[in-house]
């Protein structure tokens, strides 16, 4: 099919295009953990960047007659990292509630000294949990439509990046970087959380 090299006909198929600015997290916490739903909310609130999730199908090689014939192999998903700035102190709070909730929730899968666990199920009722990713487009609307919605499922965190700290770093906000691993996601149109859409 024959595609206008045009401006115009190149602006009539990316129309307004899809900006990596605009998106929302919501990372449910297991509820065992007890997060506040202050730092529920905080934690879509100050996540600076994420990612819209990626998966891999492996390639099986089978050599045959000089040749290498390639059969599309197993499904693996990539972990998944989100940044967050480190959110201060106020007149109720210390601050830290973000990363505290983080470290809160991988010390309920192993302590730092006694080497145990709180939590020790793979489960929604155990130590995992789901996140949502949403893509927003620009609208009229203040919060934006959400075109795409990307649900991770079974997360837990397994990496919280150290804050560096220096004297001459001025000028900035703390911020780190937190790791999940991811069982597999599904996408759904709009706010719904279905499974892929096919072909899409």
């Amino acid at each position: 099919m024959a595609i206008s090299s045009s401006v115009s006909g190149f602006l009539q198929n990316i129309k307004n295009g899809v900006r990596p600015n605009l998106y929302e997290v919501d990372i449910v916490f297991p509820p065992a953990l007890s997060v506040s739903t202050d730092e529920d909310t905080l934690t879509g609130i100050l996540c600076k960047s994420a990612a819209l999730p990626a998966s891999n199908l492996g390639v099986i090689e089978v050599p045959f007659r000089g040749r290498t014939v390639k059969i599309a192999g197993d499904r693996t998903f990539d972990t998944w990292t989100a940044t967050f700035f480190n959110d201060g102190p106020n007149a109720s709070s210390t601050g830290f509630k973000v990363r505290k909730a983080f470290e809160k929730w991988m010390d309920a899968i192993n302590q730092h000294e006694k080497n145990s666990a709180s939590l020790v199920v793979p489960s929604s009722t155990g130590y995992t949990a789901s996140i949502l990713v949403k893509q927003l487009e620009r609208s009229n609307s203040a919060a934006g439509n959400v075109i795409a919605t990307y649900k991770l499922w079974d997360c837990f965190p397994t990496n919280i990046s150290q804050i560096d700290l220096a004297y001459d770093s001025n000028d900035q906000i703390e911020e780190f970087t937190v790791e999940f691993q991811v069982q597999y996601w599904t996408r759904g149109e709009g706010t719904s959380e279905t499974d892929v859409v096919a072909g899409a």
